[in-house]
């Protein structure tokens, strides 16, 4: 069993996490840019106004996360599970989200549409489609 780490308002650009248990760590207002969380589990995981520009979370498991007001500009969501996770005020923009299950996350209006713009996949876990989790037209 892990044990959940602090890394708030750490400076970790570029760094590795990769197929990582991070579960209920706390990532508030880091700086992750361009790291790798690619199959990592970081379920309840806080990343609060984290700065997770070019970050890569193919296959991450999302789930119960809180994501609000973080920037995933960019953001490679691939395959991830996103189920219940809090992004009120996250930033999508650019974000690839082939696959990514997003059931019941919290996101702004106009961060639904933007994703809804490139949904496309199914996840391969759940086996939901991403553009039904999201309720695009």
């Amino acid at each position: 069993m892990a044990i959940a780490e602090n890394y708030e308002k750490r400076n970790l650009i570029g760094v590795d996490f990769s197929g990582q248990d991070l579960k209920d760590s706390e990532f508030d207002f880091a700086n992750l840019q361009g790291s790798n969380f690619s199959h990592t589990d970081l379920r309840g995981v806080s990343l609060f106004g984290a700065k997770m520009q070019d970050i890569n979370l193919e296959s991450a498991d999302l789930r119960l996360a809180t994501l609000d007001t973080a920037r995933l500009v960019r953001a490679n969501l691939t395959n991830a599970l996103l189920e219940e996770a809090y992004a009120y005020n996250a930033d999508f923009r650019g974000a690839i989200i082939t696959g990514a299950d997003f059931t019941d996350v919290m996101l702004r209006r106009d961060q639904q549409q933007l994703l809804c713009e490139v949904a496309d996949g199914t996840n391969p876990v759940t086996g939901r489609d991403t553009r039904e989790t999201l309720y695009c037209d």
